[in-house]
């Protein structure tokens, strides 16, 4: 068994200013992001997007990230707290951010980017799916620190007590989707994506990854506060969104496989 550290959630003290772990996480997630696009942008010889581009990309793709996030976390998962402490909506500095909000927030972020640049979105979706997981990698890292996200109570050797919490030992769960959702699924789509393949595939290979991955954790994952925990079925809210990612990026991959007959493939 195993004792949550507790971390001290400011990394840096500056007087009566800090700076999160959980924003310096995200950083990491964004620096990650340009660092790995500029790889792709050479692995690909892609014809539209340059290292500036990406650059500007990066920008819509983070106001998608916390605007969405911010509303998932308020609308999906704790809107009774929300609506009654609205000065709250906007701390984002203080972690609570929906993936589900935030993955709808950039595709409505890279759908209005595309159109300015006169791109296919489902394309550029395919271009920066292998460069999402780092960046939720860094976040349940985040969550870990700040002793969020608990799990479920368990005997595994391996449990740990969040004092925060109780004494009971749980889950890790932080560290599980850490692995899952992050390392093991930016492995996968790196690796398949390192050649062209048919528009949409790449897209629908991340809706799949991740809703699985995250439809498994979720079991490990303590039911979030808020109104909703476990719900029909036994399960969770998370696994309730992440079923529609999964059905989706199947019939994404289907798709885009009938309709490549070996032309239609991602520049």
């Amino acid at each position: 068994m195993f004792v949550h550290p507790q971390f001290d959630p400011v990394a840096i003290h500056l007087g009566s200013f800090g700076i999160h772990w959980y924003g310096l996480m995200y950083l990491a997630g964004f620096i990650t992001f340009i660092w790995l696009g500029r790889k792709r942008i050479v692995m690909l010889d892609h014809p539209q997007l340059t290292p500036k581009l990406l650059d500007d990309l990066l920008f819509y793709g983070v106001l998608g990230v916390v605007v969405g996030g911010r509303l998932g976390e308020v609308l999906f998962y704790n809107p009774g707290y929300y609506f009654s402490h609205p000065l709250k909506i906007p701390a984002v500095w203080e972690g609570g951010m929906s993936f589900h909000g935030g993955f709808l927030g950039v595709l409505v972020a890279m759908a209005f980017f595309a159109h300015q640049q006169k791109m296919r979105w489902l394309a550029l979706m395919d271009f920066i799916a292998p460069l999402v997981p780092p960046g939720l990698a860094f976040g349940r890292l985040g969550n870990f620190i700040n002793g969020e996200l608990w799990g479920r109570p368990t005997d595994v050797p391996w449990g740990m007590v969040f004092p925060n919490v109780d004494n009971i030992p749980r889950h890790p769960s932080q560290l599980y989707e850490f692995a899952l959702e992050g390392v093991l699924l930016f492995l996968i789509l790196w690796f398949y994506a390192r050649k062209p393949r048919p528009v949409g595939s790449v897209s629908g290979l991340f809706l799949i990854g991740y809703g699985s991955f995250r439809f498994i954790g979720e079991f490990t994952r303590n039911p979030d506060d808020g109104i909703f925990g476990l719900m029909t079925f036994g399960i969770s809210m998370g696994q309730w969104l992440s079923l529609p990612m999964v059905v989706a990026g199947i019939a994404m991959m289907v798709w885009s496989k009938r309709k490549a007959q070996g032309t239609d493939v991602m520049s």
